[in-house]
């Protein structure tokens, strides 16, 4: 099959390869013989939507079963979606008593399945065992780049030293007068120097690097408070170090408050130091360092046990997406989510302005109309935001979103919805609050890849299922992110970024189901440490606070 129809309503299919112009598709519908035929009126790359019928100025577009757009010109049937003739729409939405019945998937197999997971004293289980370091304030970012340099470079965490063995290889050609050709692209790079960590139960030292703290408003600062406390209070945070500069206005006084208000039995060792002070820059270094050091050998004595299924709380995220995502990768993790769900773990589904166009289905599924109306609150107010400085969620969709077939947002949000497969919404959660029900939460961040995952760790999220296809390498400090890729020629092109491969659902090698299960194996075996995820091996620790400014 060359195209697929995603619902029976739809009246655009998607190219599933490239059809060129004059190119005959014969539609499962109609029954008339002439209406079942479908000549394709231009060249169409794959990934891209194909009208099924005529459509006049205002006609609706459907796609999912749900209005995605509406046309603002005459499109032949056969013709081409673009963003010269289909504008963004999607329909209103408003809570309405619904009998919602969840399918609920046959989990049997999993019955007995476990995951080796760090426990802490307050029950959770991480999926890692991580030591965060934490500026109150940007003042103390190069004080973190200077220990970042020595402990990572030091005890076996840095990745970048197959590129400084390269770049010295360079360097002696060019010392030697040889030419710098691409053939040196080719030069043997150093071994995985994961292998080589003094401290083996101890899965990295992050560094949360950010602009913020100071200067802005006191609403940032207190923000940024309760971000930070969200991360160091992380089941995957073993233990914290605090620099503070010591005038800022997030004070360490307000972190410590907002860490207690958050959980109050944080019993982690939390380390501090503020540089106004201390007798000079290099006491300061030098004491964070040492009294760190230690609390990395206490950490290392922590291992690895046991935990049910039920104790993965898992973010679904989507970036760089393309046409494919809402077909391949998007509704796998969905079923993979459902699964979760079924054995009582947590899933998270965030990214407002990418529910777009799907917020009736979500509302509708939602266990209780003050959980609906959350929802509906916090839509509207962001949306209102972006419109009142001119701009809204139907801008969400980026150049390469549109030219790999997502021409409007409810296409992109929509397919991005899929990530939550149909379980029950049983709660709603603004930026920074902590997920403490089992079952699906929708949590308020924008779509932005960092600040998304960002807040989804801060949630809670001990693992973070992303999926892209165009590729993107973004990751999270303490949360592993695993990439699922929607197309097979993606995950061949970026091996080094893609975890998971979804392309054999394009091909129809493998069910919605087979994919899901699938992905979920693999959650288990990342969640013990059998596996680790690509982006954790390139310490990709992407961290930006959101200061619910309209970002999309």
């Amino acid at each position: 099959m060359n195209y697929i129809k995603i619902d029976p309503r739809d009246n655009v299919i998607v190219a599933l390869t490239d059809l060129p112009e004059g190119t005959v598709l014969e539609l499962e519908a109609p029954s008339q013989t002439d209406d079942r035929l479908l000549v394709v009126q231009e060249d169409v790359p794959a990934k891209h939507k194909i009208f099924m019928q005529d459509m006049l100025p205002g006609d609706e577009v459907l796609m999912y079963g749900v209005l995605v757009g509406k046309a603002i010109c005459f499109i032949p049937k056969g013709g081409l979606m673009s963003i010269e003739n289909t504008r963004h729409a999607s329909q209103d939405y408003a809570y309405g008593a619904v009998d919602y019945q969840w399918q609920v998937p046959d989990v049997s197999a999993y019955q007995h399945r476990t995951f080796n997971g760090y426990h802490r004293k307050d029950g959770r289980v991480g999926t890692a065992n991580y030591w965060l370091f934490i500026p109150t304030v940007f003042c103390e970012n190069r004080n973190l780049d200077v220990i970042k340099e020595a402990l990572h470079h030091t005890l076996g965490y840095t990745v970048t030293d197959k590129y400084r063995a390269f770049t010295a290889q360079l360097l002696e050609a060019y010392e030697r007068g040889e030419a710098l050709d691409g053939h040196m692209l080719d030069l043997p790079t150093t071994p995985d120097i994961h292998k080589n960590r003094v401290f083996k139960n101890v899965d990295g030292i992050k560094f949360l690097n950010h602009q913020g703290g100071c200067g802005g408003t006191r609403q940032d600062a207190a923000l940024l408070s309760k971000l930070l406390a969200a991360y160091a209070d992380h089941p995957n945070v073993a233990g914290v170090t605090v620099l503070s500069l010591g005038c800022q206005h997030l004070q360490t006084a307000n972190l410590l408050d907002d860490l207690k208000s958050r959980n109050s039995t944080f019993d982690k060792p939390v380390l501090l130091f503020e540089q106004q002070q201390s007798k000079g820059e290099e006491q300061l270094i030098k004491e964070a360092i040492l009294h760190t050091f230690r609390g990395l050998q206490e950490i290392n004595q922590q291992v690895r046990q046991p935990a049910p299924l039920s104790a993965l709380c898992v973010g679904v995220k989507c970036g760089g997406s393309d046409g494919f995502s809402g077909i391949s990768a998007n509704p796998a993790v969905g079923y993979a989510s459902d699964l979760l769900v079924a054995m009582g773990a947590k899933v998270l589904l965030a990214e407002f302005p990418e529910l777009c166009g799907a917020e009736q289905n979500l509302i509708d599924r939602c266990v209780d109309e003050a959980t609906a109306n959350k929802f509906i609150r916090l839509m509207r107010e962001y949306d209102a935001q972006a419109h009142a400085v001119g701009s809204g969620f139907y801008m969400n969709p980026s150049p390469g979103n549109i030219k790999d077939g997502l021409i409007t947002d409810a296409i992109k949000s929509t397919g991005a919805a899929k990530k939550g497969g149909t379980s029950p919404v049983v709660d709603v959660l603004d930026y920074t609050e902590p997920a403490t029900l089992a079952g699906l939460s929708l949590v308020c961040t924008p779509g932005n890849d960092v600040e998304a995952t960002t807040g989804k760790a801060a949630s809670g999220a001990t693992l973070i299922l992303f999926t892209t296809g165009l590729g993107t390498p973004t990751g999270n400090p303490v949360c592993p992110v695993i990439k699922v890729a929607t197309n097979t020629a993606l995950a061949d092109r970026m091996r080094d970024i893609i975890d998971i491969d979804t392309g054999a659902v394009i091909r129809a090698e493998k069910t919605i189901e087979q994919m899901g299960k699938e992905i979920l194996e693999y959650c288990i075996r990342a969640a013990s440490g059998d596996v680790i995820p690509k982006a954790m091996l390139l310490n990709q620790d992407d961290f930006i606070p959101w200061k619910r400014g309209v970002s999309l």
